[in-house]
């Protein structure tokens, strides 16, 4: 049973959807603001295994509340919006959110892409896991250990993170386009937004290159994709 923090003022809402999903297996702590969600996270220290999380809410608004939830720990986030609006989509996604679902919410839709991104969330089995160390300069990726380390300090990257580089590490040198990986990374077919494929490589980058700016690690192959190469 998976345990969601599902964080929306409105309560007429917020008791349909955490009824609905507890009816599917999960189960749902409700908080009306993100000051409550982040007091329940780090103060009186609830376990969750992902936030549900409203945009448009009182006080400190879902941006605000994603990032500071990203800056401490990385709890998968999925963003609950009436607003699909591509710049408010991706402040989102660039804030550390996992996914976004837009309003009217169906709850089997939510369960679907809850299960989705705990589902890639879960580390593979060692014994599925390539073995060996993998140098790119001063970058180490260790699959068996799920560890990132640049100049022998660990990079702290969040689930999906971690699973795009992993994507991009077995294919080193290859070209993987934004269809593949949020196939391979997202588990989303041909209905995914490349959105969410673009900020995640630009999270990535920043932790993972010295100047994000200028990759030299993670390059964009025009109209293609991306692809990890050696430095």
């Amino acid at each position: 049973m998976s345990q969601l923090l599902l964080v929306e003022d409105d309560a007429v809402l917020a008791e349909v959807l955490s009824r609905a999903l507890r009816e599917l297996g999960h189960s749902v702590t409700v908080t009306g603001s993100g000051e409550e969600a982040l007091e329940s996270l780090y103060e009186n220290g609830i376990a969750v295994d992902l936030v549900l999380l409203d945009v448009m809410l009182p006080g400190i608004d879902g941006f605000e509340v994603c990032r500071r939830i990203r800056a401490r720990d990385p709890i998968p986030v999925i963003l609950l919006t009436a607003r699909g609006d591509p710049i408010d989509v991706v402040a989102g996604l660039e804030g550390g959110a996992d996914d976004y679902v837009v309003k009217p919410i169906q709850p089997r839709i939510l369960d679907a892409r809850v299960k989705t991104v705990l589902r890639r969330s879960t580390p593979a089995p060692p014994s599925e896991l390539p073995p060996p160390v993998l140098s790119l300069g001063d970058l180490d990726i260790d699959r068996r250990a799920s560890l990132v380390t640049r100049q022998g300090a660990e990079v702290h990257l969040t689930p999906t993170e971690l699973r795009l580089l992993f994507e991009f590490a077995d294919h080193l040198g290859q070209v993987l386009s934004r269809r593949t990986l949020l196939q391979r990374v997202w588990d989303y077919g041909y209905s995914g937004d490349a959105r969410l494929v673009d900020a995640a490589v630009a999270r990535l980058r920043a932790k993972i290159e010295a100047d994000p700016a200028n990759p030299v690690l993670l390059r964009t192959v025009r109209g293609l994709g991306y692809r990890l190469v050696k430095p």
